[in-house]
Parts: structure tokens; C-alpha cells; sequence
């Protein structure tokens, strides 16, 4: 292995780390709270690493959902990952390896996306290597302290802990919200939608399961037809 590039990847992956365990630390907390134990909220990070994905998913193990309504939220939610994985691969300056492809894939969130397309040389697999190694160990580290601290915490101040997940989508939208229309309409949209589905009788007995996958497909629908994005030729 290339360990120039390895440590390369460290570094540039070392403030996604840090930031994924402040996330993930509410993430536990709020898992905790809920009679999740530690050690099963942490193997639930260790083993998705996707932040929309796990809150959506313990929403629906708190609802007692269907594994088929878990597997088809899951893949609605995660569905970007796949043409994120496409778009990697274009940038690859070497072959690849099967084990080696399948870590990036696991590994393919928005910030570490965002960061390897961001060099200008061709990406090597140490570096991708490098780069997720150290968000893996803060997003579990972060939801196995989170978790402990959870469950011995008094229960106001747990609660006031699971306030950070609200935090944490409103950190996510609100910037880019103020500066793209689309992004505006499409949470707006998601937020009408998922309303209806909360307090309109009828509707309100969809399981959760079924109401994200259909807030999110809606709200997605709507703005890929009111705000088409042009194809370069």
C-alpha cells in the first residue's frame, strides 16, 4: 500500500471525523433514550454509516416496521450513494480490487464524496482508504459514547439530547436552502407531505415506513419536474 497516499487520506478525512462524531453522539444519545443498548447502537453505526439512513431506520425499529418497509426506505433514502459510487469510479488513475471496492462503497458518504471528487489527481484506493478510515471511527465512536452517556444521563437531559438530530437537519438545510430555489420547494414539499401524513385521518395510520418513502419520492418528483437540470453536450 502507498502509504504517502494512505496518510494523505487521513488527514483530509480527519475534520469528516470529528464532525461525524458530534453527529453520532446524538445519534446514541437518542437511541439510549429510546431502550436501545450501547453496544447495538454502535453496531448499527459501525455497519451503515449513514446518518438520514439510521435515524429514518430507528424510527422505523421504534414503529415496529416491516423489514420490507425497512428495506425500501433504506434504498429510496440511499439511492444517491449508487450514482455517487458511478462517479468515483470515472475518477479512479488505477484498477480496483473487489475487497477494496467494496470498502469505498461503504464508505461513499456526501463529505467523503465531496472530498475525493475535490482532488485534482486521479484517486488511488489508499486514498479512499485513508480518507474513511477515520469518519468509521468517529461516527461509532461518537454513537457508542453518545449511547453510554444516554443511558445513564438524567431523562431531561436525554431528551434535550435528541434535539441535536433536529439541529443537524436544519444545519444541513437551511444553507443551501437560502441559496437554491429547488432545495427550498423540495423540503417545503417534504414537510407538507410528511404533515399529511401526520394529522390527516386515514392517512395517519401509514406506517412510517411507507410515509418517508413516499414524502421523499413526492417532494423529489415535483422538483425533478419543475427544476429539469440541463445536460452538458
Amino acid at each position: 500500500m502507498n502509504r504517502k497516499e494512505y496518510s494523505l487520506g487521513l488527514r483530509r478525512g480527519l475534520p469528516v471525523g470529528m464532525g461525524y462524531f458530534s453527529v453520532s453522539f446524538g445519534f446514541g444519545a437518542l437511541a439510549a433514550s429510546q431502550g436501545i443498548r450501547a453496544l447495538d447502537a454502535a453496531l448499527i453505526s459501525v455497519t451503515n454509516l449513514t446518518s438520514a439512513g439510521q435515524f429514518a431506520g430507528l424510527t422505523l425499529i421504534l414503529a415496529s416496521a416491516g423489514l420490507w418497509e425497512m428495506v425500501l426506505t433504506q434504498l429510496v433514502i440511499n439511492s444517491r450513494y449508487a450514482l455517487m459510487s458511478l462517479a468515483l469510479s470515472q475518477r479512479m488513475g488505477e484498477k480496483i480490487g473487489l475487497l477494496p471496492r467494496f470498502f469505498v462503497a461503504f464508505i461513499n458518504t456526501d463529505e467523503i464524496f465531496a472530498l475525493a471528487m475535490s482532488r485534482q489527481e486521479p484517486l488511488t484506493t489508499p486514498y479512499l482508504l485513508g480518507l474513511g478510515a477515520l469518519p468509521i471511527v468517529g461516527w461509532t465512536g461518537g454513537t457508542l459514547l453518545g449511547a453510554l452517556a444516554g443511558s445513564v444521563l438524567p431523562t431531561n437531559i436525554r431528551t434535550a439530547l435528541g434535539v441535536m438530530l433536529y439541529g443537524m437537519f436544519i444545519a444541513i438545510v437551511v444553507p443551501p436552502a437560502k441559496q437554491e430555489r429547488p432545495v427550498l420547494i423540495a423540503a417545503l414539499l417534504a414537510l407538507l407531505c410528511s404533515s399529511l401524513f401526520a394529522w390527516v385521518p386515514g392517512l395517519n395510520r401509514v406506517s412510517p415506513g411507507i410515509s418517508i418513502v413516499v414524502c421523499t419520492v413526492a417532494a423529489a418528483s415535483v422538483c425533478a419536474m419543475l427544476f429539469p437540470v440541463e445536460e452538458d453536450t
